[in-house]
């Protein structure tokens, strides 16, 4: 029987299974191909589940429940709403670019982001290798059924047989890293993983051998270079709707991921895992910047991006080790942090209006698609810009202070190597910005491939598209408060 201290740790989640479950069992009964009824039960959940995790994070208390399989920290609840709130956005997109090409028809799309909603949770909160394995597993299949809903496009099952079998892989490599630190150390809880690291009695060469494993498997959760072959293929094959659930909210649970297992359970071997991090960063921005320029299609050059992006987060964290005290390990982290809660906003935005853009029998994902854009809606065009301005990291977006701050924990080290890594980010952040703006320039400056015709959306979508620019906007000039919040859920975990 369970104590009062574990079901304290995990009563969001309780919430989330049991209402998926309710909601699966009543959508058997919707006969309506809107699935009204069944999506706002889902967003209702969604708010309730976000609205639990923020009143956790107020308490500001760690809590360990089930002998320590799980964690409850501020940190985890931030990334944990911030998921929730992510994953409402992209159901609202994605509701009438789904109705358009009939993939409501038996509520799959809303079950199964449920469940992929609960396995980032899960992601987010373990203390223990078994327990992070499973909430990776169940996000990674929801996502494998996601790119796969439409059974019809061969391109969308190409996209999945892809996704599949390349995760899989990963997941081997991950499990296998995983089994050589228990051999190693004893024990798959990261706590005991880092007192045996600490106290000297584990094997050293068994150590390093499972931690090259860990590292190539979250560098392909992450989609960082060499692990990135997935990216591209599956973002553009897959239905948008599905792009952006597995291009969104989960980059929240693999930031958490890499947290609890680099830093909280193998960090006496950090001098080891900052090394490969800064090689798969280095070959992210330089892969990822330099292939974006070649691509004609716009959700792959969005996933280049993505290589790209993710390869600034990796540098925050090889910023946070080796230097000056806890101090500034936090705000390196922290930088981190806020750097993928940007991208996660930005990323909504963007694939947004992609979705909105998109009608039925026509998907708009081509950047000549974008041609006239403000000649047709001078509001998505202004969004459109704002998310791209935000990525190449232009003021005063967001993405600019996420950047800056990066690079600040980077030359705030003192070190060479790491003053290097800026000069090379900034270098790479200059290459980026040149296909970030020629899509600005088809929007504004080229012609309509058709004669104009006004974009066509409910109101509830260009609500939440409007209300999405605005905070890539107003976070950019006023980012101090989310800033501050990231910074004081890393160093509460930190302190855990």
């Amino acid at each position: 029987m369970m104590d009062s201290t574990s079901w304290m740790t995990i009563y969001p989640e309780i919430v989330l299974l049991v209402m998926t479950c309710v909601i699966a069992l009543i959508d058997l009964t919707v006969s309506s191909p809107k699935r009204t009824l069944t999506y706002v039960l889902t967003l209702l959940t969604l708010a309730l589940v976000a609205f639990l995790n923020v009143s956790a994070a107020g308490i500001g208390q760690t809590l360990f429940g089930f002998g320590g399989l799980f964690v409850s920290d501020t940190m985890g609840h931030w990334l944990k709403a911030f998921a929730a709130v992510a994953t409402m956005v992209t159901l609202v997109y994605a509701r009438p670019y789904a109705k358009d090409r009939q993939m409501l028809g038996g509520g799959e799309l809303f079950s199964l982001s449920m469940f992929a909603l609960l396995g980032m949770s899960v992601m987010i909160s373990g203390h223990h290798f078994l327990v992070l394995y499973l909430g990776l597993e169940l996000l990674t299949l929801s996502s494998y059924a996601l790119v796969a809903m439409r059974r019809d496009d061969m391109r969308a099952s190409e996209a999945a047989m892809k996704y599949f079998v390349l995760g899989a892989m990963a997941s081997g490599f991950l499990l296998y890293g995983m089994s050589m630190i228990y051999g190693a150390t004893g024990s798959l809880e990261l706590s005991a993983v880092f007192q045996s690291i600490m106290s000297g009695s584990s094997h050293p060469q068994v150590l390093i051998f499972g931690l090259v494993f860990v590292v190539a498997g979250l560098a392909f959760k992450l989609g960082v270079v060499p692990f990135h072959m997935w990216i591209p293929d599956v973002y553009h094959g897959a239905p948008t709707s599905a792009t952006l659930l597995i291009g969104g909210a989960p980059k929240l649970a693999a930031f958490a991921l890499v947290m609890r297992l680099l830093v909280e359970g193998l960090l006496p071997l950090a001098i080891d895992w900052q090394q490969m991090l800064a090689l798969l960063a280095i070959a992210s921005l330089l892969i990822g910047n330099l292939a974006a320029i070649a691509q004609t299609n716009l959700k792959r050059m969005l996933a280049f991006s993505t290589i790209a992006q993710m390869g600034f987060v990796l540098m925050g964290l090889i910023a946070g080790v080796g230097f000056g005290g806890a101090p500034q390990a936090v705000g390196a982290y922290g930088a981190s942090m806020f750097y993928v809660v940007a991208y996660v906003l930005t990323t909504l935005a963007s694939f947004g209006v992609i979705m909105l853009l998109a009608r039925e029998g026509f998907e708009s994902e081509e950047i000549s698609d974008l041609a006239g854009l403000n000649q047709r809606s001078p509001l998505y065009a202004g969004i459109m810009a704002i998310c791209l301005f935000s990525l190449a990291g232009i003021p005063p977006m967001v993405g600019f202070y996420a950047k800056l701050t990066i690079l600040q924990a980077l030359i705030g080290s003192g070190n060479a190597f790491y003053l290097a890594l800026a000069i090379f980010a900034v270098l790479m952040s200059l290459i980026g910005a040149f296909y970030y703006l020629r899509v600005v320039k088809v929007m504004y400056f080229d012609a309509p491939q058709e004669p104009v015709q006004p974009v066509v959306a409910g109101a509830q979508e260009r609500v939440v598209l409007s209300i999405n620019g605005f905070l890539i906007l107003g976070l950019g000039i006023v980012p101090g408060g989310l800033m501050a919040l990231c910074g004081d859920a890393i160093a509460r975990m930190l302190m855990g």
